[in-house]
């Protein structure tokens, strides 16, 4: 067994990751660790678990037998998914699976179709049927009925027996098998580190299976969630006790003093859900104050309401009704009605439109730069002032009302209403409590003190609202409710308590801010992130204690960890510890500024944490966060440095990030190469895009897995020298991936190719120390700034060219590809793409640059984003395409001219065919080319997102095959 290598170094089945990792990100509240609280872009954990098993088992001379032994450990091959299975085929599904294949006639006996219902006797094998129809499904139709992987014990033990055997271990479970390859390879068990580690993602998956964890980030939120997934999510049984235990007190503590206010009961004793608030201003036209309502819908789901403005020309201003019951016309007129449009004020009274930012009084300086006209709150306010161009309003709650039933049962009714004296009276009474408490509990740090940053996010707090502190962001009953269950959190009494009610208070302020989207298709309020942004709103949805209990009470659970896990806050230049393996997901060229956002939870943290950690700090460390400005190369390339440093010499790095651009992978090799590091694979994951996107579509939106080891020798080369071992490298990844490829369920597609060329080129490249014609730091700058200057952005151009050449379609032979010209690959390439349902303008833009053509625009019948595709020979008529000369002079542009003359001669392919011979000189020479390129058509007539424009010249395509078949001299 060849120990130099690991599995993810030479293959990894990127199309069933793919599909895995999807299945994760769709399950939203459902994955393991996302309930503990927000952070942005946390990576699947299916793939950290495939990553570092890869890394581990090593690559043995038998690849198909490697990738059946990884499926087996992933759960991923067919007894696993058998093993997955959590839902059932109805028994008409199954009779209807069971007559449709001859191999399950044996089981026709055992269902009734004499009624109206198809029944299955009771002493059928139930199991057995189910597992033989499941078996005949796609790998996508399985993971649909299907747990994840992380859902089931692999405990098989013929399974085991397999992977033992091949793999030379004793192993009975995941974390056995890791410690055995792990004392094998690093003679101790495995230290797996992430010093970016975010969400917790890869330190919580890699101590969950096993391994042991190291993690460390800047940031305290990401340190708090990554402590919480091992400490929280994993807790034993007894240490859950604790925390239910916990939980239930400081809730029923705050559920007290709310009650004793009484600021969520109205008259009849009935409880408030939510509340709905709105802001206000004045219309410079006419003087009147304005609610600045988006809409005057306020649920549907529940009962279709809306709200009307009700005049009160004596204090010029708007009172509120609210309308239930209403017609689906009256909830059209509601939506189209609102007074904001367009960012611009639509008065209800005089009709005039004022934009938001002339109400703000914006103005420009001498200088063109923006002034923006609000005055920034202080410190102590809490709410707007009575004269600010923007106040603040509620204008509907939504209540419970609770009936006891003769029967001891209870039957709830839930209801809207606008704004009464019972309601204003709360607000006030809520008002007056906050006002007196207010320094108190600022003092205390059951609210925030800390000032806002500015910054890309924050700045627009300020501008949009005059927002300077995180307080200002909630109104009076947000701070009222937030703050109570700060203080009962403050006096818990261990750090796991602590921790839980942390993550609890944030996830509260995260669904009850001014910032929450008021949801009326849901009646209810989202949450603050649900993009990557500060986002003010004109009216917004603030929860009851009620409608947040969810919320406070939500923690994820799984099994303990198997492993340990360290978490630390540092900096990632100064890691001290040592890691067998590295795997990081870094902000590399990063549109998230985690550090800005992650202060809305740390405003209200700050105290708390440090009570929890008192070996942590508090605050988002903004100065040393890595961000894209002129350092961050640097501040990479010592990052990365350091690492190295902190590695196992025969150790190994996966970083994954979300870019295709050849720059942008010249900028991320270079770094990786002075930092002492070569490339050795990469793969591409599509963990974010649409499931019918999975393999066919555009793989932006996908993670790359670039692994890594440590440069250990001293090797030089010219860059001349080396072109010819890059050429080699690139034609053997792609044999290897090809051979490997399973043709009923393809694992990879052109981009994975494509990214293996990528790879395989800076395998050549960074496994040489230096290269003597390159500067390394004047390349660095080149890729960044002048990527058409760089070496070796041309380097990665001109390995997608090779791979190009050689990824061939089945229908041509190596022999006739390399005859072709290049627009006749282009065009071949992209017909295939579209047999695939791809009609993404970036795929014709990747292969135009991979075959070196410009002017395809006059081969395209559509250049839209998402319904590009090429012109029909039909199409194309008898035009020249003097813009593509190489296709306006071969053989396929004749050919399609001769299928045009065919169905113009009502579909006669003698005509066809004596057009081409006509044309073409040495056609008796190409008569096999001619066959292939209509061959590679005829199918397009049994393809049906191919029709109806295909129709015609695909059926030409075949009776002109069969002429120029039979064609005799």
């Amino acid at each position: 067994m060849d120990q130099s290598l690991s599995f993810i170094e030479t293959q990894f089945p990127v199309s069933k990751m793919s599909k895995e990792s999807y299945k994760e990100r769709k399950s939203s509240q459902g994955q393991t660790i996302t309930g503990l609280g927000k952070w942005w872009g946390r990576k699947p954990l299916v793939l950290v678990r495939a990553a570092i098993l890869g890394c581990l088992m090593p690559a043995s001379d038998n690849p198909k037998k490697d990738t059946e032994i990884f499926l087996k450990l992933m759960s991923m091959d067919s007894k696993g998914l058998l093993a997955r299975k959590e839902k059932s085929f109805s028994i008409g599904e199954l009779y209807d699976a069971v007559c449709d294949n001859k191999k399950f006639s044996r089981f026709k006996m055992h269902f009734d179709v004499s009624g109206d219902k198809v029944k299955l006797d009771r002493e059928a094998p139930r199991d057995e049927i189910e597992a033989a129809v499941f078996e005949t499904l796609s790998y996508d139709e399985k993971i649909a009925m299907c747990n994840r992987p992380e859902h089931i014990e692999l405990d098989d033990e013929q399974t085991w027996n397999e992977i033992n055997h091949h793999l030379g271990t004793s192993a009975k479970s995941l974390s056995e098998l890791i410690r055995q390859l792990s004392d094998r390879s690093f003679q101790r068990n495995v230290v797996v580190g992430d010093c970016f580690c975010g969400g917790g993602s890869i330190p919580f998956e890699a101590a969950r299976i096993g391994c042991d964890a190291y993690a460390s980030d800047l940031n305290p939120v990401a340190g708090l969630l990554t402590w919480a997934d091992v400490h929280v999510c994993g807790a034993s049984k007894e240490e859950r006790n604790i925390i239910e235990k916990f939980q239930k007190e400081v809730y029923n503590k705050v559920n007290k003093e709310i009650i004793d206010l009484g600021v969520e009961m109205n008259e009849r004793g009935d409880r408030a859900l939510s509340y709905l608030y709105c802001v206000e201003s004045v219309c410079p036209e006419c003087g009147w104050k304005v609610p600045l309502l988006p809409s005057l819908v306020v649920g549907i789901r529940a009962g279709k309401v809306v709200v009307d403005l009700i005049e009160e020309p004596q204090n010029k201003r708007y009172n509120f009704k609210i309308r239930s019951g209403v017609t689906a016309k009256d909830i059209s007129a509601a939506q189209a009605n609102g007074t904001v449009r367009n960012n611009a004020m639509i008065c209800p009274h005089c009709g005039k439109s004022t934009p938001i930012s002339a109400l703000r009084h914006d103005t420009t300086d001498e200088n063109g730069n923006t002034v923006y006209g609000l005055h920034l709150w202080n410190e102590a306010e809490f709410e707007p002032r009575t004269d600010d161009i923007f106040t603040e309003r509620l204008y509907a709650v939504r209540y419970e009302h609770i009936d006891v039933l003769p029967n001891g049962k209870t039957k709830s009714t839930r209801y809207y209403i606008e704004p009464g004296e019972r309601e204003n009276k709360n607000e006030e009474k809520i008002r007056d409590n906050v006002r007196k408490n207010f320094v108190s509990w600022q003092e205390q740090g059951f609210v925030p003190s800390m000032p806002i940053e500015e910054g890309m996010e924050t700045a627009r707090l300020m501008r949009e609202r005059g927002w300077k502190y995180w307080h200002q962001l909630f109104n009076p009953r947000q701070l009222l409710l937030l703050s109570l269950f700060a203080k009962y959190t403050a006096e818990a009494n261990t750090p796991l308590e602590k921790a839980a009610g942390i993550l609890g208070l944030n996830k509260c302020a995260d669904f009850n801010s001014k910032l929450c989207r008021w949801n009326p298709n849901c009646d209810k309020s989202e949450q603050t992130f649900y993009n990557q942004a500060l986002n003010t709103l004109m009216n917004w949805g603030t929860r009851s204690l009620t409608m947040i209990s969810t919320l406070w009470f939500r923690t994820s659970d799984c099994e303990p960890a198997k492993g340990t896990a360290t978490v630390m806050l540092c900096d990632a230049r100064d890691v001290k510890s040592k890691s067998d393996i590295w795997i990081t997901d870094p902000p590399y060229a990063d549109a998230v500024n985690y550090h800005e956002l992650s202060e809305f939870f740390l405003a209200w943290d700050k105290k708390l944490l440090m009570q929890a950690f008192p070996d942590w700090y508090a605050d988002s460390k903004r100065i040393l966060a890595v961000r894209g400005d002129e350092h961050f190369s640097q501040t990479m390339i010592d990052i990365y440095s350091n690492l190295t440093r902190h590695m196992s010499d025969n150790g190994m790095q996966v970083v994954m990030f979300t870019h295709s651009d050849p720059a942008v992978w010249a900028q991320l090799a270079i770094i990786m190469w002075k930092a002492g590091l070569k490339v050795t694979a990469a793969w591409n994951i599509a963990t974010e895009t649409d499931a019918s996107g999975l393999k066919n579509g555009n793989y932006v939106k996908g993670t790359v897995l670039l692994v890594l080891r440590k440069q250990t020798g001293g090797d030089f080369a010219f860059l001349d020298e080396i072109n010819a071992d890059i050429r080699t490298e690139v034609k053997n990844q792609i044999a290897s991936m090809q051979a490997l490829d399973d043709k009923e369920e393809p694992n990879f597609a052109d981009p994975d190719y494509v990214l293996a060329a990528y790879a395989a080129s800076l395998k050549a490249l960074t496994s040489y120390a230096t290269i003597e014609d390159l500067d390394l730091d004047y390349e660095l700058n080149q890729a960044i700034s002048n990527p058409s200057g760089s070496k070796i952005v041309s380097i990665i151009e001109n390995a997608k060219k090779i791979a190009f050449d050689c990824v061939i379609p089945t229908e041509f032979s190596s022999f006739l590809w390399r005859d072709l010209t290049s627009a006749e690959k282009f065009y071949i390439k992209g017909l295939e793409s579209e047999k695939r349902g791809n009609y993404q303008i970036s795929t014709y833009q990747e292969f135009a640059r991979g075959f070196s053509i410009g002017g395809y625009s006059q081969l395209m019948a559509n250049e839209r984003a998402n319904t590009a595709r090429l012109k029909t020979p039909f199409e194309m008529a008898g035009r020249t395409m003097g813009d593509v000369p190489d296709f306006e002079n071969s053989i396929m542009r004749t050919v399609f001219h001769g299928i045009y003359v065919g169905i113009k001669e009502e579909m006669n392919p003698q005509k066809a065919l004596g057009f081409i011979k006509n044309e073409l000189n040495n056609y008796w020479d190409k008569r096999e080319m001619i066959g292939k390129i209509l061959s590679f058509l005829v199918d397009i007539k049994d393809i049906s997102n191919m029709q109806p424009h295909w129709t015609e010249s695909a059926e030409m395509a075949e009776l002109l095959l069969a002429a120029v078949t039979h064609d005799g001299v």
